[in-house]
């Protein structure tokens, strides 16, 4: 009984999801398989329908309408959510993790090199001008300075990320 109604409401659904897909912004196919699927759920609860053609028709415009509803609520995405550039809690633990790796390294330093590298960190983004009179130095010896921290700091942090790195 099934078969031959799907069979004899094939061409009709096909001819009339045609018509009024385009209509209301979607594929004759979508529009198809939800007029289907309406069509088994009433097939379970009610039986098949009296009038089979006029029910189709009925059944058709109203998936139309409902898909045109569905498209005028929906809002495209800008960019695909998979793409998303911004950083996920994961990549933001790591970032934050290794800010505070950095920090506690640039504490152990000798000297003034903990003042300057803090300094050079700082978001304020200083200047050098602001730099040499925060730490009471010159202006034309903070770049050497700058070198000799960072060789340290290279020197210190170097046993730490060798441990990390994969060996063999």
């Amino acid at each position: 009984m099934t078969h031959d109604l799907v069979a004899a409401l094939r061409p009709l659904l096909t001819a009339e999801a045609s018509a009024e897909a385009h209509a209301c912004g979607g594929e004759p196919g979508d529009l198809e398989q939800a007029v289907w699927v309406r069509l088994l759920e009433r097939l379970e609860t009610d039986g098949p329908p009296r009038d089979p053609q006029g029910w189709l028709r009925r059944a058709v415009r109203a998936e139309a309408r409902r898909s045109r509803r569905t498209t005028h609520r929906e809002r495209p995405y800008d960019a695909e959510p998979a793409d998303d550039l911004r950083a996920g809690p994961e990549q933001l633990a790591l970032t934050a993790a290794r800010h505070r790796a950095l920090r506690d390294a640039v504490r152990r330093l000798p000297g003034r090199c903990p003042r300057l590298l803090e300094a050079l960190l700082s978001p304020k983004d200083l200047t050098y001008r602001e730099i040499a009179g925060e730490l009471g130095i010159s202006q034309g010896s903070l770049g050497p300075e700058r070198s000799r921290c960072l060789g340290c700091l290279r020197r210190l942090l170097a046993p730490e990320v060798a441990a990390c790195e994969a060996r063999g």
